[in-house]
């Protein structure tokens, strides 16, 4: 049978296949149930529960306070969408801990995706009207750049100077770059991502003076250690999960408490892992462009982070910062998982939703850094934007072509197939090791175009203490 009738319309075995795929994709099932109870629909009693909890807030609450309101009332709002949500929205391609979690978790990025649209209609006063609502501190916060010097006296490197930068952001850096590694699962790409990070730094440095540093805290703090140990630990966490064997047995045939409770904790680990292969010798020159697109918005979401607390005025250390990049990282989780198969499997037509709305929010908070920050960006030097670019685009497929090209050479010519998660979808995967190994001259080669671009971009500073 090569055709199947859905009302008016005639679908093809083809058309067929190709949605059955994307559903599996997008919406993972839950293929070996443990617990029935946790997997079961309970429309009727979340029906009730809402509605009781509903009137139990409405009328025996004291309305007196109407910031009190203003206050329950939104975040009784957020709370029934985020109950549609686990009712009406796609698993996404996780089922681990469980598929409701992760409805949650699109069900959130839904609501901040609607949250941007609606602050880009506001004007200057109202938005910051609405952020002293939020915090009333926030009158009082000024910009890091206002009150810190950055790369001064680059030629005093001593050891207390040195240990005074190993802080809590460098922790976070490090354990951020960590959590990188976990989702891309690519020395190659990871590397990549990390030096044409400073990279963007130095282009953007004439709007953002905190991307100022000294050569050595960017070169050897930032890149070697935060970004390479980082880097390291993930991919070695990788390396563990993709060499252990997954097999999962119902908490119900384990006989033991304590066999009970460590089948309970590895339900909040990966049901099975993947090696993962971003590119091969026989890629089209859509999967490449398709990885160079890969590289910008996430760059893109990186400067998101520096433009939005610089414009709005809140600190690092502020909740509305760290708050916005965990949330940020939960949602890069699906993802990334839901743009590698849409790169690189041709039954995949299109992209995920989790995915889709990621790119939205990435632009949106964009434009919103735009609008608001027209003052700030009055001062872009266009050059430095377009080289920023041609950088980019040069330095992401110097990468994919030393990645490609070892892999042809060097590569195992026998590819291991491991199945993704919770899904029946397969693809050939390098060795971590070997595209290690790959990519050593590769970052030999961008550590010195790094150095010959600080001479175009004209850092004095750096070029003097270096």
């Amino acid at each position: 049978v090569h055709t199947t009738h859905s009302g008016s319309h005639t679908l093809s075995k083809d058309d067929v296949n190709y949605r059955m795929h994307f559903r599996m994709i997008n919406e993972q099932q839950v293929e070996d149930i443990t617990i029935d109870f946790f997997y079961r629909p309970h429309t009727i009693t979340l029906l009730t529960c809402t509605v009781l909890s509903l009137m139990y807030f409405a009328f025996t609450r004291d309305d007196g306070n109407p910031d009190s309101n203003l206050w329950v009332g939104l975040i009784l709002v957020i709370s029934f969408f985020l109950v549609i949500s686990v009712l009406a929205f796609p698993n996404g391609p996780f089922t681990r801990p469980h598929p409701a979690i992760w409805r949650i978790v699109f069900g959130l990025s839904v609501l901040y995706f609607l949250f941007l649209v609606f602050i880009i209609f506001l004007n200057w006063q109202q938005v910051k009207q609405l952020m002293y609502w939020l915090d009333p501190n926030l009158r009082y916060a000024k910009r890091e750049a206002d009150i810190m010097e950055y790369a001064v006296n680059c030629h005093v490197i001593t050891w207390e100077r040195i240990l005074s930068h190993f802080d809590i952001f460098a922790f976070s850096h490090f354990w951020g770059w960590g959590m990188k590694a976990l989702l891309i699962r690519s020395y190659g790409l990871c590397w990549t991502i990390s030096i044409t990070w400073e990279l963007t730094e130095l282009f953007f440095m004439h709007l953002l003076p905190n991307f100022a540093e000294c050569w050595w805290d960017q070169v050897i703090l930032d890149i070697l250690l935060c970004n390479g140990g980082g880097i390291w630990l993930g991919m070695t966490v990788c390396r563990f999960l993709e060499m252990r064997t997954y097999h999962w047995a119902s908490i119900k045939d384990i006989h033991t408490t304590t066999g009970k409770i460590k089948r309970a904790v590895l339900q909040f680990t990966p049901a099975s892992w993947t090696y993962v292969r971003w590119l091969d010798p026989k890629s089209s020159l859509q999967r490449v462009m398709g990885v160079y697109l890969f590289m910008i918005i996430w760059q893109l979401t990186e400067l998101n982070t520096f433009f939005l607390k610089h414009i709005f005025v809140f600190p690092a250390s502020h909740a509305l910062s760290w708050c916005r990049i965990l949330f940020i990282g939960i949602i890069t989780a699906p993802t990334v998982r839901q743009y590698y198969a849409y790169l690189t499997d041709t039954q995949c037509k299109r992209v995920g939703t989790q995915c889709w709305v990621f790119g939205a929010i990435a632009f949106l908070e964009a434009l919103a850094c735009i609008k608001f920050g027209q003052d700030l960006f009055s001062k872009t030097q266009i050059l430095y934007v377009i080289l920023w670019l041609l950088c980019l685009a040069f330095i992401t497929f110097l990468c994919l072509f030393g990645m490609v090209w070892y892999a042809e050479n060097y590569g195992p010519r026998e590819k291991s197939l491991s199945e993704c998660e919770d899904s029946n979808y397969t693809e050939s995967a390098d060795h971590v090791s070997e595209v290690f190994k790959g990519t050593v001259t590769l970052l030999c080669l961008v550590f010195r175009i790094v150095f010959y671009l600080y001479f175009t971009v004209h850092v004095k500073n750096y070029i003097t203490s270096f």
